[in-house]
């Protein structure tokens, strides 16, 4: 018998988790107030019927949530297993999600989302740091979400606490403002100026074997490859939830794919929790 207890900022994904878990066979319960956990605990571990719960708590509770930790305790005092998965996410992409469902900050009646955001992140500090899991999904889609719940508790493997996106972009566009490490590609022959792959991107074999051929072009991603090998294991030991690894080039269309691609594939293959995106590929 296992609880998970899914909680973190409004906005963040709970839903979406909630959602991936029920999928994956759990027992969901949304917007439980903390005060009925003893009650539910015994009530489920009783049950030769349920297996795993997933129990939804968040500020929604209002009063009832202050409660949070003392289901906890309890939780503990009876030796039921239990995980708690805290979720977050930047200001920016929180205050963006609640502007497309056009909905209020839960915390806020005046509608300022951002300072019910700012006193949501004060009052859940002490549950965060008590959270075995921490996951930003500022650059998640509810696919890749429920990807890492189902890497997590399906596949049983160790969630290291790092998320890592990297990204393709054009400098003519402007940098990512969350880019957390930035390469420039444009040293590489650029097959723009070749008409035959000019209406390719780095998604395609022509485009990739024409920037792959060259020395450079190999030797920069071995180079880079060792780089972020080296770095990943330091920015876990400080805590860090999400590494933004861009990757540039003129257009953002032909060698900055190329390019990240092959850093993703490699990631991947060393069972990191990597994601892909192209955030220039459609334009020009």
């Amino acid at each position: 018998m296992k609880f998970v207890i899914i909680t973190g900022l409004s906005g963040a994904g709970k839903s979406q988790a909630m959602n991936a878990m029920e999928d994956i066979g759990y027992f969901c319960i949304d917007n439980l107030p903390p005060a009925l956990i003893p009650k539910l605990a015994d009530l489920c571990y009783d049950s030769k019927k349920i297996s795993n719960v997933v129990l939804v708590l968040d500020i929604r509770g209002r009063e009832f949530f202050n409660d949070f930790f003392n289901g906890i305790q309890y939780l503990q005092r009876s030796s039921y297993s239990y995980e708690i998965i805290f979720l977050e996410a930047s200001d920016a992409v929180l205050i963006r999600r609640f502007k497309e469902t056009r909905r209020k900050h839960p915390l806020n009646d005046e509608g300022n989302i951002l300072d019910g955001i700012k006193r949501e992140r004060e009052l859940l500090e002490g549950i965060k740091k008590n959270a075995n899991i921490v996951i930003d999904t500022t650059m998640l889609s509810s696919a890749q979400l429920k990807e890492q719940l189902y890497n997590i508790y399906v596949e049983n493997k160790k969630f290291s606490g790092l998320i890592i996106n990297v990204i393709s972009f054009g400098y003519k566009y402007g940098i990512p403002l969350d880019a957390d490490l930035v390469f420039d590609v444009r040293f590489l022959p650029n097959p723009f100026y070749v008409d035959e792959l000019k209406p390719f991107t780095g998604n395609d074999e022509p485009v990739r074997h024409y920037v792959m051929q060259n020395k450079e072009a190999t030797e920069f991603l071995d180079k880079l490859d060792d780089l972020i090998e080296f770095l990943i294991p330091f920015y876990i030991r400080e805590g860090k939830s999400q590494l933004v690894i861009a990757i540039g080039c003129t257009g953002g269309r032909h060698r900055s794919i190329t390019i990240a691609n092959l850093l993703y594939d490699r990631l991947k293959k060393k069972d990191y929790n990597a994601y892909i995106m192209h955030r220039d590929i459609e334009e020009g």
